[in-house]
């Protein structure tokens, strides 16, 4: 369906669970509770999904939170994937717990796994996720990009730009010279306590890394690499990819505050709690709770559920408002709205 702008929205991320077993000082801090509200069950995710698929909204992002620290996500997982229509579902998570999954996420056909890593250093990373000592970290979370990698899953490995973290932007891209993965630099969003961090410009990271690889250059969308160690890296996203001889993999870069790419945003968000979310930035929504639990029949359903759809769709704005602080109105952290 598209937009009153002419957009195609075809992709749908949804929040499994606000919660998270890292505490990320720009997603969760500490000390920030985790929600207590009404989440919305496997079965009702589903419901959302068969409703929508004849509204050509084939695409899901799975989030949170950290989705596999809600029981039966990868079930959950399965299920999607086997409804009829369903063109690709990826996941995003932090890696700790996904040794634990990886086998069956590879069995039900995962269509890609991003994996969050700001920093290769492990005080850093400890100080950035407040995670204490003996509960995992860069080693781990470095086992599980491996891991999936070897797998033959679509892997990419998700890096925010940090003005702390400047020094770690070659250290993570090197992960592609001998991995065939995709390293993402994602400009930081001025969201909750994200608003208060010091990002680094992804022009001077672009800068940095062109230093390193000279012949680092975009790949287009229609780009697909034929000799067997990678094909195009684009899913359903807006990352701009780079790639050079050195590279066995790719480099992304999403620039949300730097460079928009509102005009080709194809995507709404569904909080774990049902709010269905046409802008990051924007304090606005349909509530989907009271429609999926009114008791009504699935026809019925389905049908209103297609309704708020279309309306959200329809009142999407033009554009994020992130280079205008003030107009920023959405006041929840990530792990609320869903990363």
């Amino acid at each position: 369906m598209k937009d009153s702008y002419g957009r195609e929205i075809n992709y749908l991320r949804i929040s499994v669970t606000d919660r998270c077993n890292l505490r990320c000082r720009y997603c969760m801090p500490l000390e920030k509770t985790e929600g207590t509200g009404p989440v919305l069950s496997f079965e009702e995710l589903l419901t959302v999904v068969r409703a929508v698929l004849p509204m050509g909204i084939t695409r899901f992002k799975i989030t949170g939170g950290e989705p596999l620290v809600r029981q039966g996500t990868v079930d959950f997982l399965s299920e999607l994937k086997r409804i009829p229509g369903v063109e690709r579902v990826t996941l995003t998570t932090n890696g700790l717990l996904l040794h634990r999954d990886l086998e069956k996420l590879r069995s039900i056909g995962i269509d890609g796994i991003n994996i969050s890593l700001d920093t290769l250093n492990e005080q850093q990373y400890r100080r950035l996720t407040g995670i204490p000592e003996g509960k995992g970290g860069v080693s781990a979370v470095l086992d599980a990009v491996r891991a999936s990698v070897s797998f033959g899953i679509s892997t990419r490995l998700n890096a925010v730009l940090l003005e702390e973290t400047k020094d770690q932007i070659l250290k993570l891209a090197s992960l592609a010279e001998d991995l065939p993965l995709s390293v993402r630099l994602i400009e930081l969003m001025p969201l909750g306590p994200a608003a208060f961090e010091r990002s680094f410009s992804p022009k001077k990271a672009l800068a940095l890394l062109r230093e390193q690889y000279p012949d680092l250059s975009p790949v287009s969308r229609e780009a697909i690499f034929e000799e067997g160690r990678r094909k195009s890296p684009y899913g359903n996203g807006p990352a701009e990819y780079y790639a050079s001889e050195s590279l066995k993999g790719f480099i992304g870069m999403i620039r949300a505050v730097e460079e928009p790419f509102c005009e080709s945003c194809n995507r709404l968000r569904l909080t774990s709690g049902g709010q269905l979310k046409a802008c990051l930035c924007y304090d606005i929504g349909i509530d989907l709770l009271p429609i999926l639990r009114s008791g009504k029949a699935e026809g019925v359903l389905e049908k209103e559920i297609r309704e708020a759809f279309r309306s959200a769709i329809w009142k999407k704005p033009w554009e994020n408002c992130f280079q205008r602080a003030d107009d920023v109105t959405e006041k929840r952290t990530m792990n609320e709205i869903g990363g």
